[in-house]
């Protein structure tokens, strides 16, 4: 299947506009997902290994393995399903706004070929909270779901609280855990919710409301994460963990996209947005890194920025990483990359004599 994608199908992609071919993907996706049996079928094809050596306990859920899909690929939560079958330990949907909104204006994506990056100045496209509970309600996965919540672009910042309310509201019951997105750089002003006082009372906010469905349904409260940008100092990262951790917030997810044009090896194109992709390696494992060293176990580490083999999810995890996650290498190598990575990761844990992926979590820290 390898040789399929690389050498057939994304040639073809490659020839449309980026945000087409995402959708052409997605399609085929939803066509297994919807197709009776179409899941299995997929798994089938793909092959993933399923080893209790790469299962995860982390907030207060069993991951089948340490590798998910990062919100912004499955926006709507249209292919879930079809996705867990490629192997993914789990998928994050979104980002989820309360009402259905058309994002930013085309062209709004492009590819990086030579750097295996993208460019997105997407700004939260979504057919909204009710649409996306339609779609996961009622339905069990063999994986853990995350929903990554966001605010309607045309809400005010002293307003924000209200949007991530209502989604983690309308979604709690369908969702492992909840992700506060306060680091897209194509929602303005959307980052300044990282500073500690606006982020401390945002996450009080959604602690309340969490407790209170909690109580209601006689349940634990569903695990909140902070989506942070890899563009944070050391400073500002040390503002973000006190937040997090004053704020109740169990972990954090580091990093969305970069607006540091100094990533790229070649010269920037001239374009809005922020990078995904291999150029984000570095900085978001040195993130990772420090993260892990300031907070230790208080808060989970999601890891997220240029992942895109078994030694990239190696590093990560020695980091300081209990789980990582990809998305653009998922775009430029595609369905067969989560089993090639798993595989590679059974590996490694062969060669160093390891009984578990969760011994390699901080070792490096």
């Amino acid at each position: 299947m390898t040789g399929w994608y690389e050498h057939v199908v994304y040639p073809g992609l490659a020839r449309l506009d980026p945000e087409r071919a995402h959708r052409l993907a997605l399609r085929g996706l939803l066509a297994f997902d919807r197709l009776p049996g179409g899941c299995r079928l997929l798994r089938q094809l793909c092959d993933p290994p399923v080893d209790d050596r790469l299962a995860v306990d982390c907030l207060g859920r069993r991951f089948p393995n340490p590798l998910g899909l990062a919100a912004g690929f499955d926006k709507d939560a249209e292919a879930v399903g079809a996705l867990l079958a490629l192997g993914f330990g789990f998928v994050e949907v979104g980002t989820v706004t309360p009402r259905p909104q058309p994002g930013n204006p085309r062209p709004r994506l492009w590819r990086l070929p030579e750097e295996r990056a993208l460019v997105n100045a997407l700004g939260f496209p979504s057919a909204g909270m009710a649409a996306v509970r339609a779609r996961l309600a009622g339905r069990r996965f063999p994986g853990v779901v995350g929903v990554n919540l966001g605010k309607n672009r045309e809400t005010p910042l002293e307003r924000a609280t209200e949007d991530y309310v209502a989604v983690l509201a309308a979604l709690w019951d369908v969702a492992d855990y909840l992700v506060v997105n306060v680091s897209s750089p194509n929602t303005p002003g959307l980052r300044e919710l990282q500073a500690r006082a606006a982020l401390v009372e945002l996450l009080q906010a959604l602690g309340d409301e969490n407790r209170r469905l909690a109580r209601l349904r006689g349940l634990r409260p569903r695990p909140l994460l902070v989506k942070v940008a890899p563009d944070l100092d050391l400073g500002g990262l040390e503002q973000v963990i006190e937040a997090a951790l004053e704020g109740g917030a169990q972990g954090l997810v580091i990093a969305n996209t970069s607006t540091d044009r100094r990533l790229l090896c070649r010269p920037a194109p001239d374009l809005p947005g922020g990078i995904s992709g291999r150029p984000l390696r570095a900085r978001a494992t040195e993130l990772t890194r420090e993260a892990y060293r300031r907070a230790g176990d208080r808060l989970a580490i999601i890891g997220v920025g240029g992942i895109g083999s078994a030694e990239d999810a190696v590093e990560r995890l020695r980091a300081g990483a209990s789980l990582v996650q990809l998305y653009t290498a998922f775009v430029y190598e595609g369905p067969a990359l989560p089993g090639r990575i798993l595989r590679g990761l059974l590996a490694y844990l062969e060669r160093e004599g390891l009984r578990s992926v969760e011994q390699l979590v901080g070792v490096d820290a």
